[in-house]
C-alpha cells in the first residue's frame, strides 16, 4: 500500500504518519525530515535546502525528486509521503515514478484543520536541539520547561516556526499545494478527515476510512 497525506504545516500529518506507519508496517516518508538530517550533515543538498527552509520557501522539485529516488529506489515496503508532494508538479512526477516501478497510490488522507488554528499549533512548537523530538508547549510541553524530556537538551524555536514565517508558509501552502486537493480529488482515491481532533483520534478515524477502501 502507496499513501499521501496532505494538509496544512502543523496539520498533524508527522504524528499521524508515524502511527500509521506503524500499524500498517509502511515506510514513512517525511520529506522534511530527510532534508533536515541533511542539513545537520551539512551536505551539499542541505546547505542549498537550508536557505529555502529558514525563509519558509519550497524547496525545488528538482532537489526533492532526486533526494527521493536515491533514498527510496530499492524500498520493498509501501511508502507513505508525509507532506509530500506540495505541488501538482510534484505529483505529477511522483506518478511518473511510481509508474515506471509498476505501481500506484492506494489513497490520500487529507488532513483538514483550521487556519487559524495551524498558526497556533505552528507558534507553540518546539524541536530539541539534540535528538530532534518535537514539542508543543500548549497541548504536549516538556516535564521542565525548555529541556528535552528524553535526552535532556534545550529546546528551540525552529527558524521556519517564527511568526512572520509561519504567515509565509501558510500562504505558500494556499497559493502552491491547494491545487492538490484538485488534483486528488479527480483520482477517485481522495480522503478527507478532521486534523482538528487529539492525535490519537485522527489516527482511528484514518484507519476506519482506510479499511472502508475498496
Amino acid at each position: 500500500m502507496n499513501l499521501i497525506l496532505l494538509g496544512y504545516p502543523g496539520s498533524g500529518k508527522g504524528t499521524l504518519a508515524k502511527d500509521l506507519s506503524k500499524e500498517l508496517d509502511m515506510v514513512h516518508v517525511s520529506t522534511g525530515d530527510i532534508l533536515r538530517d541533511e542539513m545537520a550533515k551539512k551536505t551539499q543538498l542541505g546547505q542549498e535546502a537550508s536557505s529555502y527552509m529558514a525563509s519558509g520557501r519550497l524547496v525545488p522539485d528538482r532537489l526533492v525528486m532526486d533526494m527521493l529516488k536515491t533514498r527510496l529506489g530499492s524500498e520493498t515496503r509501501g511508502l507513505l509521503f508525509d507532506g509530500f508532494p506540495r505541488t501538482v508538479e510534484q505529483a505529477e512526477m511522483l506518478d511518473g515514478w511510481f509508474t515506471s516501478r509498476g505501481q500506484g497510490l492506494d489513497a490520500v488522507v487529507f488532513l483538514n484543520v483550521a487556519e487559524d488554528v495551524v498558526i497556533a499549533r505552528l507558534g507553540s512548537r518546539r524541536t530539541c536541539t539534540g535528538c530532534g523530538k518535537i514539542y508543543n508547549v500548549i497541548s504536549a510541553p516538556p516535564a521542565k520547561e525548555d529541556v528535552c524530556d528524553a535526552c535532556g537538551k534545550p529546546l528551540m524555536t525552529r527558524p521556519d516556526d517564527t511568526q512572520a514565517v509561519i504567515q509565509k508558509r501558510v500562504q505558500v501552502y494556499k497559493d502552491q499545494t491547494e491545487p492538490l486537493l484538485a488534483y486528488y480529488r479527480a483520482s477517485g482515491s481522495f480522503l478527507q478527515a478532521d486534523g482538528g481532533k487529539a492525535p490519537d483520534a485522527v489516527t482511528k478515524d484514518v484507519m476506519a476510512l482506510l479499511r472502508a477502501q475498496p
